[in-house]
């Protein structure tokens, strides 16, 4: 089973903090237990990827008008939650998810709060479906078969 485990931080005034955790650089100690983590999941097998969001780096937002994709204005700093990364793990549970989120260090500004989503898996998608998949987009039904 895939989880995605998003880090953010939430807060009353995520633009304050933004813009205190793109003028401050991180303390060193704690971003190497950051590291020692990413290095544990990685011994264990368990992380497929993980990335952290530039708070200053380009951002957008595309939502849907008359049926189209169109680019809204935004992303806005002053959202109550600021997504900071997150990890790609791949595990046998829901509860050994839960579990690795827990070993999480605590205090990198954008990782506060961390959600844990259930990524979606061959199995999930019915039959028929697969069959489409195959037929309309071969080479990444592939990987995505491969991934599983």
């Amino acid at each position: 089973m895939r989880f995605m485990i998003t880090a953010a931080r939430a807060t009353d005034d995520a633009k304050h903090d933004a813009q205190a955790a793109e003028d401050a650089p991180p303390d060193e100690e704690l971003f190497a237990a950051y590291m020692k983590y990413n290095e544990d999941m990685q011994k264990a097998g368990v992380l497929v990827a993980s990335e952290g969001l530039n708070p200053a780096g380009a951002r957008a937002r595309v939502g849907i008008s008359g049926g189209k994709r169109v680019l809204l204005d935004g992303p806005f700093a002053e959202s109550k939650e600021l997504v900071g990364g997150f990890y790609l793990i791949e595990v046998g549970s829901k509860e050994e998810a839960i579990a690795w989120a827990l070993r999480c260090p605590v205090g990198l500004g954008s990782a506060e709060v961390l959600t844990i989503h259930q990524m979606t898996e061959l199995s999930d998608i019915p039959p028929r479906f697969r069959e489409i998949l195959a037929e309309v987009a071969p080479t990444w039904s592939v990987s995505f078969s491969r991934a599983q």
